[in-house]
């Protein structure tokens, strides 16, 4: 029987300057307490799939408010995994809506497309005037260091900023020109997309400085990972990645976060306690 599971998450700022989380959920999706490891004004979270996994005809739908000057960070504790399906598609749907002035960081672990997998993995943010966002999306195809090439099932994805932003792929796993080729993945099995989205248009100091100190973080030793970052509009920043496996693409994504915390917002780079476990 498919699992269609929904969660709903309301970030929002109180007389006091804290900021608090309602939520509501339908099926196995849940959030775990609210932590507060940097003060009162920025709430972590993790979110939970008991399931550990997606078949054929499940849904995930993840739905996130940040109200006006919030400040909310969300990761999971483990990958999402799309495993082989013989019929129907696994979907997993992520909304994140920011009202005037909210921050929200979107940071769960990589999706893993397992083969013979029919999997679709959305995202759509909407950014009112003055908020900003942080936020990944990594996928690995495949799992290499198992022995477990994905050579059957495919991948859409499927991430989107109205107005701003649209990175739309199909991967499919008889697709060799575009899994080996060098104008494609050139045989890498593991991409990311990270980005700071912003509801109002960054300087232009602004942003070179911030694409300034993200470019820092791609030299030297990547572990093999290849990496490039650019400003495709005056609200963002984004930087693409691929790499053999996921570690080392997931290390330099989170050395960049922390970088982008710093620069863009001057906080410290803070990481969610999950990350240590």
């Amino acid at each position: 029987m498919p699992w269609h599971a929904q969660l709903d998450l309301t970030y929002r700022r109180d007389d006091a300057q804290r900021t608090v989380l309602q939520h509501a959920h339908t099926g196995p999706l849940r959030i775990l307490k609210s932590l507060y490891p940097e003060g009162e004004g920025i709430c972590h979270n993790v979110v939970v799939h008991p399931p550990g996994g997606l078949v054929g005809g499940d849904v995930l739908d993840l739905r996130v408010r940040a109200g006006a000057q919030a400040h909310g960070l969300l990761s999971t504790p483990g990958a999402t995994r799309f495993y082989r399906s013989d019929g129907p598609s696994a979907t997993q749907q992520v909304a994140l809506t920011l009202e005037a002035g909210a921050r929200l960081e979107w940071l769960p672990l990589e999706a893993i497309a397992y083969p013979g997998c029919l999997a679709h993995n959305t995202l759509r943010a909407t950014l009112a005037e003055g908020a900003e966002l942080i936020g990944w999306d990594v996928c690995a195809l495949g799992l290499p260091t198992a022995g477990q090439a994905f050579d059957r099932g495919h991948l859409t994805q499927h991430l989107e900023i109205p107005g701003l932003w649209l990175e739309r792929s199909h991967i499919d796993a008889a697709d060799t020109r575009l899994l080996d080729s060098p104008l494609g993945l050139a045989g890498q099995r593991c991409l990311g997309t990270l980005w700071l989205a912003c509801g109002t248009p960054l300087t232009r100091e602004r942003r070179e400085h911030l694409l300034e100190s993200v470019r820092a973080h791609l030299e030297g030793d990547l572990q093999g990972a290849q990496a490039g970052a650019t400003c495709p509009n005056p609200q963002m920043l984004v930087l693409r990645a691929v790499a053999p496996l996921v570690e080392p693409l997931m290390a330099l994504f989170q050395r960049v976060w922390g970088a982008l915390r710093t620069e863009a917002w001057g906080l410290q780079a803070v990481p969610p306690r999950i990350w240590r476990v």
